[in-house]
C-alpha cells in the first residue's frame, strides 16, 4: 500500500496529468490526436458517498476503427456533451454496500464487481443516486432512461470511447503498439485468469483507471450494427430496442485485440442461467456534469 500512495499523489496533479501525456506521446509508435485534450488534466470531483469522478468536457471525437471488425465501422465523428465519469470500475466493496449482497465469482473487496448483468448495473445506479438525493435515471419498472436526470447511469457508448480514448485517435488509449498494453491493463497474457485490485494499473491521460482489461464494462446502448454505422451527431444514445447491451474495454480473459478502444462486444441485458463470461462483466457509472460546471466550461470555451 505504501508504494501506491505517491503514484496516486503524483498522477492527481495537473502537472503530472500533463508529463504522463507528453510521456504517452513520445512512447507511443503515433502520437494522432483527436485535439489537444490529451495534455489537459480533468478536474476530479469527489461525490457526497466518497467516489471519485472525472469531469470530462465536451468534444467531438472520431468513433471506431477502419481497420477493425465489422461492428466498428466506418468510423464517424461523434460529440458528447459534458459528462462525469467514476475513475474506477465499481468495486465490490461499493456494490455491496448498496446492494447487500456481492455476486462475484473471485471475490476481494477493492476488485471489479463481476458477475452483474445489466439490469443490476442499472439498478445500482438507481441506488447511488438515491443515497446522495438525486434523482434515479432509470425508470423502476421499464428501465428507460431519463438522460436529464441528475442521477447516476451507464455511459452511453459514444460516451465510454471518447473517455477511453482521451484525446488520442490511435488503437489504445497509449498508442497503437499492443505490446505496451499490459502497463495499463489485466489481460488474457498478465491476468492469470482472474480479476485484480482496481487501478494498480497506470490510468489514461484523463486518469481513468482499467478502461482496457480487468473488466468489460456495461454501456447503456442497446448493442445494434446498423444503428452503429449512421451514430453520428450529438449524443447517439443507440438503439431503441433490443435484447442485447454493449460491453466496452475488455476484461481479464481478453486477447489485445478485445481491449482495443473501439472494439464491440455485447451481451444479453439479463443473464441466462449460465452466461459464460459473466465474471468478466463489470460496469462504472457517470452522471451529467453537475450545472455549475457545465456554465463554467462554457463559458471558458
Amino acid at each position: 500500500m505504501s508504494n501506491r500512495i505517491p503514484i496516486i499523489l503524483r498522477w492527481r496533479t495537473p502537472l503530472a496529468f500533463a508529463l504522463a501525456a507528453l510521456l504517452i506521446l513520445s512512447c507511443g509508435p503515433s502520437g494522432k490526436l483527436a485535439d489537444t485534450s490529451l495534455a489537459s488534466a480533468p478536474k476530479i470531483i469527489v461525490t457526497t458517498t466518497g467516489v471519485e469522478m472525472a469531469l470530462l468536457p465536451e468534444g467531438e471525437f472520431l468513433m471506431g476503427d477502419e481497420s477493425g471488425d465489422a461492428d466498428e465501422k466506418p468510423a464517424h465523428k461523434s460529440q458528447v456533451g459534458a459528462f462525469c465519469m467514476d475513475t474506477r470500475e465499481v468495486t465490490q466493496k461499493a456494490y455491496e454496500s448498496l446492494m447487500e449482497k456481492n455476486p462475484s465469482k473471485s471475490k476481494g473487496p477493492d476488485k471489479p464487481v463481476e458477475q452483474v448483468d445489466w439490469v443490476r448495473a442499472a439498478l445500482y445506479c438507481n441506488m447511488r443516486s438515491l443515497k446522495e438525493g438525486l434523482t434515479p435515471c432509470y425508470d423502476t419498472r421499464t428501465l428507460a432512461c431519463n438522460f436529464d436526470a441528475a442521477g447516476y447511469r451507464l455511459p452511453t457508448e459514444a460516451e465510454w470511447e471518447y473517455a477511453c480514448r482521451a484525446g488520442a485517435r490511435t488503437k489504445y488509449s497509449f498508442g497503437d503498439d499492443p505490446a505496451r498494453l499490459g502497463s495499463c491493463a489485466w489481460f488474457k497474457a498478465n491476468a492469470d485468469q482472474t480479476t485484480h485490485p482496481v487501478a494498480q494499473k497506470a490510468p489514461n491521460a484523463w486518469g481513468l483507471y482499467d478502461m482496457h482489461g480487468n473488466v468489460a464494462e456495461w454501456c447503456n446502448d442497446v448493442y445494434g450494427d446498423s444503428f452503429y454505422q449512421n451514430a453520428e451527431g450529438k449524443d447517439p444514445r443507440g438503439p431503441s430496442s433490443g435484447d442485447k447491451r454493449v460491453l466496452r474495454g475488455g476484461g481479464w480473459n481478453s486477447n489485445a485485440d478485445g481491449c482495443r478502444s473501439s472494439a464491440r462486444t455485447s451481451e444479453n441485458a439479463r443473464f441466462a442461467d449460465a452466461c459464460f463470461g459473466s465474471d468478466s462483466y463489470g460496469f462504472r457509472c457517470v452522471r451529467r456534469a453537475p450545472p455549475q460546471e457545465r456554465q463554467t466550461q462554457a463559458q471558458s470555451q
